[in-house]
């Protein structure tokens, strides 16, 4: 298993091979969505949800995730591998997504496969954008600095997660880039050559489980705990400001 200093180097494996692999269910709450999707062996999505929502993922999760397991026609024990968003992200929206994808691991005893979601986000770009461009995925950090992570077109990152202004990121670019993500239109005010991905900004369940179902199989899923780049915006009881 993967930790969260690994640098992954990814190519996604296409839908024939998928077929050697898994029944896996993915879910994602980490940033502006809520999502849940059903991967079958033979690569065929099987069920997926997704709705944008900033909050409310707690009441939304479960049902989402019922709505996939009926339309597939599958119980949680005829999977094989469950698979979650890892952050960075929302402190709460990780903490939703990640709490249900344990408790389901752990009273079905089911692996579990983090997934990184800047590298979800990445892995939603269609190939043919990315081709000949650095992928530069930004996410809303509810602070100053977005959080930044740099992938090459075949979505090998080229370094961790950093939280980083929009000039920082401009001074490390050369060359032609692609730009996905929640924040991504601060970067693109700042990058006048940088090109917008046509894909959503937030993580689809559908990328997890693809991401999931090879991280797993290459040993090199992250651990399924929440990615962190800072403290969370919480008061103790008691504490002083």
């Amino acid at each position: 298993m993967g930790t969260r200093g690994d640098i992954l180097g990814l190519s996604l494996i296409g839908r024939a091979q998928y077929s050697r692999l898994m029944n896996v269910l993915a879910i994602d709450t980490s940033t502006s969505a809520c999502s849940a999707a059903l991967l079958l062996r033979d690569g065929r999505v099987a069920a997926h949800r997704l709705t944008v929502m900033a909050r409310g993922q707690s009441e939304a999760l479960m049902p989402m995730v019922k709505a996939v397991l009926d339309e597939a026609g599958l119980t949680i024990a005829e999977l094989d591998l469950l698979a979650v968003t890892v952050g960075p992200g929302a402190f709460t929206g990780l903490r939703i997504g990640l709490a249900a994808a344990r408790g389901f691991a752990l009273a079905s005893g089911l692996p579990l496969a983090g997934v990184p979601t800047p590298l979800a986000v990445a892995a939603a770009i269609p190939e043919a954008e990315r081709v000949g461009r650095t992928v530069v995925v930004a996410l809303d950090s509810k602070r100053d600095h977005p959080w930044i992570q740099f992938f090459r077109s075949d979505l090998t990152p080229l370094g961790a997660v950093e939280a980083l202004a929009p000039d920082e990121v401009s001074a490390r670019l050369t060359g032609p880039v692609l730009v996905a993500g929640d924040a991504g239109a601060r970067l693109l005010a700042v990058l006048p050559d940088a090109v917008a991905a046509s894909s959503p900004g937030w993580p689809d369940a559908v990328f997890v489980a693809r991401l999931g179902a090879e991280l797993w199989r290459e040993g090199r899923a992250w651990p399924p705990e929440p990615l962190y780049l800072r403290a969370p915006d919480v008061t103790l009881p008691g504490s002083k400001s």
